[in-house]
């Protein structure tokens, strides 16, 4: 976060964001596959912070359910600073920062991070740091808490 803002991912194309990051590879830790995703996708060092929470994320996609567990780390990336986008060295997907109180309206995927990420932003340890959307793919509605 930086000055009230996260950085987002955006599929070109696709209507939603995401927060930047990937899969985890087979034998491979979960920071150490974020810090590794943001390399490849910034082509920039990327040092992992505090863990924050998880978010359980059940959606469709052509029509076959899907489910994920998102692990959501605070990440300083050298170089990246608001208000400048970082570019991308994939030609699909582009970065933008994005207020913590615009989440919802940058259609933050998976939707209940609009609600929990400010908290786990601000909060100390004493906070429940978990969410799902579970379900919600079943009745064909965007994600929530």
């Amino acid at each position: 976060m930086k000055g009230g803002r996260v950085l987002l991912c955006h599929s070109k194309g696709a209507r939603n964001t995401y927060l930047p990051g990937g899969h985890v590879e087979f034998g491979e830790r979960a920071a150490e596959s974020l810090r590794r995703e943001v390399e490849e996708e910034m082509g920039r060092h990327a040092t992992v912070g505090r863990f924050l929470g998880a978010v359980e994320h059940t959606y469709r996609r052509k029509g076959k359910p899907l489910c994920e567990v998102n692990l959501i780390f605070e990440i300083n990336i050298r170089g990246v600073h608001f208000p400048g986008h970082p570019l991308s060295r994939e030609d699909h997907i582009e970065f933008r920062w994005v207020a913590l109180r615009d989440l919802a309206s940058a259609r933050l995927e998976p939707a209940a991070l609009c609600k929990v990420l400010p908290m786990w932003l601000r909060a100390g340890w004493g906070l429940h740091r978990w969410a799902s959307t579970y379900g919600n793919a079943e009745r064909g509605t965007r994600n929530s808490e």
